[in-house]
């Protein structure tokens, strides 16, 4: 997968450096870039200039510490079955990146040694964030980190208290992970005398976060959204994770060059939504995430002297025409400029989003009143999702969500929604050819699974969502042997590179 941010001359990465903290990690290495949890993705990560490397850990069936998300090896490798039920000598044979990219194939599935030596390109050693996915790890972990006491900073993390707990009784740094800081969550964590709490995305606007809880380390996992990652740095946290380490790089030097300001993210680009079943038919023959959007971004400049601003879209993953971009203008401090272009095409299954980014250059400018990072030149860059999505609502009428076709040949496929007694009922009106089927369906923030129908409670929140509820639908199961989904909206399965969830009105007098 070649670099998109190469189509910005002289780009680099984010542009002018600044240092933490907040210190920023690559989430599983940088997994955009290269295959999650390998070698070759915490290399990545690294290039880019993050401070340190954040990655999962379970054991093999020697409980050898070896580097995986998952239980089974399916998702992530060329392999099939639980990670442990191999050996080492198995598992050297497992190709870890073809599944994303030809140029990994034969990346090996890494072991925590292997991790523990790597270096920044300053030859030193990066901070490790490192996510135990299971007990009966630590004991190994601790082994392995002895040797590495002393020369590096870490965390051992994770959702499991009994993990925390016994990584704390031999002397290791702690971290505990948690979806909100509730106060339940937070009293734990001091009671426990962990060294720093880990939570969510949005996971601190709780009003338990505010509490001067001293001594406590904050941290955050899987930051990637421009909100997100200004509120993470402005908001006094030790350190947080993210599967975007050049946005997040531009975000903390963003908020290093502009003190005290308040203002959101400077590139903004609306949502655009789709609507299969307005395709032509030639166009719904080469699949059904399509379609042709007149967009106008806005870019302004955040910072007190003048700059040039090149703005650009590019693309990880379908097909696209975009006109109206290039577009090179200059801005005066904290001028806004209107970018329309129009955007044509797509994929026949909810992908990644094409990006929108902006790099503003500015000279070096000794005028009374600016400050010393800003005299000597620079570059920012700014990206922003073009996020595509799918509406549907919910009422006390019967409503068929067509599925897409996600393969050339596939099938009709449907799911009917509709609410009865203020719950939502969800059932398989036809599988698609899928064999087994599972119905899945996303709502808010949880993931709900049956076999052919689900009944589920709205969130309590769906009243102050004039915008739609996230949601999606889907069906899982086989076809012919091999793993198969349908989908009606992105956002399934949930991950990177499956576009973001649909929107459900909700009539909340049904």
């Amino acid at each position: 997968m070649p670099d998109p941010y190469l189509h910005f001359e002289d780009a680099g990465a984010s542009g002018t450096w600044v240092p933490g903290p907040p210190w920023i990690l690559g989430h599983r290495g940088a997994p955009r870039e290269a295959p999650e949890n390998t070698l070759a993705s915490l290399r990545r990560a690294l290039e880019i200039g993050v401070d340190g490397i954040e990655y999962d850990l379970r054991g093999n069936a020697s409980h050898e510490p070896v580097l995986m998300h998952d239980e089974d090896l399916a998702r992530t490798t060329d392999a099939k079955g639980p990670l442990a039920a191999r050996g080492l000598p198995e598992l050297f044979g497992v190709d870890a990146g073809s599944w994303f990219s030809r140029r990994f194939e034969g990346e090996p599935v890494p072991l925590l040694d292997e991790a523990l030596d790597l270096l920044r390109p300053n030859g030193e050693a990066p901070f490790h964030m490192i996510e135990v996915k299971e007990s009966g790890l630590i004991q190994n972990v601790a082994e392995r980190l002895r040797g590495y006491e002393g020369r590096m900073e870490f965390r051992i993390a994770s959702f499991l208290l009994d993990v925390v707990q016994e990584a704390r009784d031999l002397g290791l740094p702690t971290m505990f992970l948690a979806e909100d800081a509730t106060d339940d969550v937070l009293r734990l964590v001091r009671r426990e005398r962990f060294e720093g709490i880990g939570v969510g995305p949005g996971g601190w606007r709780t009003d338990e976060w505010n509490n001067p809880w001293r001594g406590m380390e904050r941290w955050a996992w899987s930051v990637d959204s421009p909100r997100d990652l200004l509120e993470v740095c402005r908001g006094g946290f030790t350190g947080f994770n993210t599967n975007e380490p050049h946005r997040a790089l531009a975000a903390r030097a963003l908020v290093h060059l502009t003190p005290g300001d308040d203002n959101p993210w400077p590139v903004d680009v609306p949502a655009l939504e789709v609507i299969p079943e307005h395709l032509d038919e030639e166009t719904a023959a080469r699949g059904q995430w399509f379609g042709r959007w007149e967009v106008e971004a806005r870019v302004r400049n955040p910072l007190a002297i003048p700059v040039e601003a090149r703005c650009g879209a590019f693309v990880r993953s379908g097909a696209f025409e975009i006109d109206g971009l290039p577009a090179v203008f200059d801005l005066e401090p904290y001028e806004e400029r209107v970018v329309p272009f129009t955007l044509r095409g797509g994929a026949r299954s909810p992908g990644a989003d094409p990006l929108f980014a902006a790099l503003l250059k500015w000279k070096g400018d000794a005028s009374p009143g600016i400050t010393d990072e800003l005299r000597g030149g620079g570059q920012l860059l700014f990206d922003m999702p073009i996020e595509r999505y799918r509406v549907t609502s919910a009422d006390g009428l019967t409503r068929r969500l067509s599925l897409l076709t996600e393969r050339a040949g596939d099938p009709f496929a449907s799911v009917n929604l509709r609410r009865v007694r203020g719950v939502l009922d969800l059932s398989i009106e036809s599988a698609g050819g899928i064999e087994d089927p599972t119905l899945v369906v996303r709502l808010g923030g949880e993931v709900h699974r049956g076999s052919n129908r689900i009944r589920i409670a709205p969130p309590i929140y769906a009243d102050r969502m004039p915008d739609g509820v996230p949601f999606s639908v889907a069906i899982e199961g086989h076809r012919k042997g091999e793993s198969a989904i349908r989908r009606w909206a992105g956002g399934l399965p949930e991950g990177l590179g499956h576009g973001i969830p649909g929107r459900l009105h909700l009539d909340l007098n049904a």
